[in-house]
């Protein structure tokens, strides 16, 4: 029989991604929580979580069984605080964000949503890749995502929101010698050290350009944390390619002939929670934090 301890053990596998951190958050055994999910699953006789080699998916079943096992757990929560109790605060709002979004820009949407106190909902920010950002969207372990948009995903009436859309340039320190040009020709790269950004959305296609040109730089540093790589390029340690809102104090941003690629980054809300977002006012947000500088 499906009861409020295996609903319990079910969301939490679910909101931490491992039956390991689910246990802690539960404090028990990790061969009881198993055993329990185990159970879930006889008594709904439907597998609702694929165990995979480095992380957890719902089934089709599970997802349905996500709907309904929150909204269960909160009229139990509802019911266990009274009908006279103070209402309790509404769950934060679980905005995913891209890794390479200027971090600028991440701290201006934090700062807002801080500032706007009580009168806003509280939010929860969480940075990956955009594949994981949008499995983790599709298992609702998030409410809504900013990240790359790829071909036609805008448009539609319904469809995601475009909300920055920038082209990619060389990221040079403000005083290498070719800093105050306004473009350059691949080759003259040729002899300068680069810093690889490994958060880079186009990093094949940036291997294959300078490939085909005949420039194979000497790589200083290869590094996921844009932050670093882009310190790296102020100190005058070397170059590197990245969308032209990363460049940062110290560094100057110039166009690469022929590098000619554009990202658009957009919000994607997850199935049934547009009036969560409307409510939270975060498009409004948004369009502000991301709007291109004058």
């Amino acid at each position: 029989m499906l009861n409020r301890r295996h609903l319990r053990q079910f969301l939490a596998l679910v909101d931490t991604g491992s039956f390991t951190a689910a246990a802690n958050q539960l404090h028990v055994a990790q061969p009881t929580l198993s055993a329990g999910i185990a159970e879930l699953e006889r008594a709904l006789g439907a597998t609702v979580i694929l165990r995979e080699r480095r992380a957890l998916r719902l089934t089709e079943a599970g997802n349905r069984l996500l709907i309904h096992a929150r909204a269960i757990e909160r009229e139990f929560g509802l019911a266990e605080r009274g009908v006279l109790a103070a209402p309790a605060p509404a769950p934060p709002l679980r905005l995913g964000v891209i890794a390479s979004l200027a971090t600028r820009m991440v701290a201006g949407i934090a700062a807002r949503f801080a500032a706007a106190g009580d009168g806003r909902a509280r939010l929860t920010l969480t940075e990956g890749a955009d594949a994981d950002l949008r499995r983790r969207l599709a298992e609702h372990r998030l409410d809504a995502v900013l990240t790359t948009l790829h071909g036609p995903e805008t448009g539609a009436e319904t469809g995601p929101e475009m909300l920055l859309e920038e082209g990619y340039a060389m990221i040079l320190p403000a005083a290498h010698r070719l800093a105050g040009r306004d473009s350059l020709l691949p080759e003259e790269l040729a002899g300068e050290t680069m810093i690889a950004r490994r958060s880079c959305e186009i990093l094949a296609e940036t291997s294959r350009f300078f490939t085909a040109r005949g420039v194979r730089p000497h790589f200083a540093f290869r590094g996921g944390n844009d932050d670093r790589c882009l310190a790296l390029v102020a100190s005058g340690a070397g170059v590197t390619t990245a969308p032209v809102s990363l460049a940062a104090p110290g560094t100057v941003a110039v166009r690469l002939q022929g590098y000619d690629y554009r990202r658009r980054i957009g919000l994607i809300v997850a199935g049934g929670q547009e009036d969560l977002i409307a409510a939270s006012g975060l498009r409004p947000v948004l369009r502000a934090v991301l709007a291109p500088a004058d």
